[in-house]
Order: C-alpha cells, then sequence, then structure tokens
C-alpha cells in the first residue's frame, strides 16, 4: 500500500498552485476562495503529490474546492484518501451537508465522488462557457456545465 501523510498547508508555506491547477485552470478563481479555505496536501516522502481545499460554508454547510492529484500518482488512492479526510473533517466539526463541484467531462472526479456517497444536487448548464475564457476539454468531452453533488452526514 502507498504510503502517505496529509497534512495542513503551513501559513507560511505557498500553496501548491500547479497541482490545484489540476483541478481548475484558473489561478484567479482559485485566488478568490483560497484565503476563506483551509488547505491540505498529500505527502509522499517530502514530495506533495496531492492537494484538498475545503472552506466551511456555514454553520451545517462545507464545500471541497479542489482535489487534485499529481498525474504521475493518479489511479493510486489519494483523491479517495483526500476526499475521505475531507468528509472526516466536516464530520468533526458537525456538518451535516458536504458540498463538492466538478464539471461535467471530469467523468474519473464524477465516478470518484459517487463512490464517496455523493450524489448529483445540480446541474448549472453553461457555467464553464461563461466563467472561464479558454474552451476546456477532457475526456475527449468539452466542459460546459458543472454539477454539483452533496454528501449529506
Amino acid at each position: 500500500m502507498l504510503q502517505f501523510k496529509i497534512r495542513a498547508l503551513a501559513p507560511d508555506e505557498p500553496p501548491p498552485m500547479q497541482l490545484l491547477l489540476l483541478a481548475d485552470p484558473s489561478e484567479e478563481i482559485i485566488f478568490s476562495y483560497l484565503h476563506q479555505s483551509h488547505t491540505f496536501v498529500a505527502e509522499h516522502a517530502t514530495e506533495i503529490v496531492g492537494a484538498l481545499v475545503f472552506q466551511l460554508q456555514d454553520n451545517s454547510t462545507a464545500e471541497i474546492m479542489n482535489v487534485a492529484v499529481e498525474e504521475d500518482w493518479q489511479g493510486k488512492g489519494i483523491g479517495r484518501q483526500l476526499v475521505a479526510y475531507a468528509i472526516d473533517l466536516a464530520r468533526q466539526q458537525s456538518i451535516k451537508r458536504l458540498f463538492v463541484c466538478t464539471g461535467n467531462s471530469t467523468l474519473p472526479a464524477l465516478a470518484l465522488y459517487k463512490r464517496c456517497g455523493f450524489t448529483i444536487e445540480s446541474i448549472d448548464k453553461g457555467y464553464f462557457l461563461r466563467n472561464y475564457p479558454q474552451p476546456i476539454f477532457e475526456n475527449g468531452l468539452q466542459c460546459t456545465d458543472r454539477v454539483k453533488l452533496r454528501l449529506e452526514l
């Protein structure tokens, strides 16, 4: 089994932007939520191989803002462990609902969230066309719609 640890990003440590950009191609949008979120990293030895950005919305709601795993490390369970870490964190804080949003073309992420117990809450049609200046293509599909998923805790 792959050995890695998840830890909070230190206050003086820069966010792993290249990693976060794997899950969200807009630095502007990432910076818009980073300052009000908690960032965690998955490390193997001293190498950061994954990241999680978690944000409390109110006393009963939180959102996973970003989950990313280095491409060479994908498929090894790191993403699943980061999502499980977010679920545990939400439970520890008595959160009742955990949300995550992803693109309609991000098929591996959609499958991961569904395997972790999330259900589709809503679809914002045209979200990526309205909010991102450059077209996004993944898995041979254009990313156009934002899929919001919910987990009741």
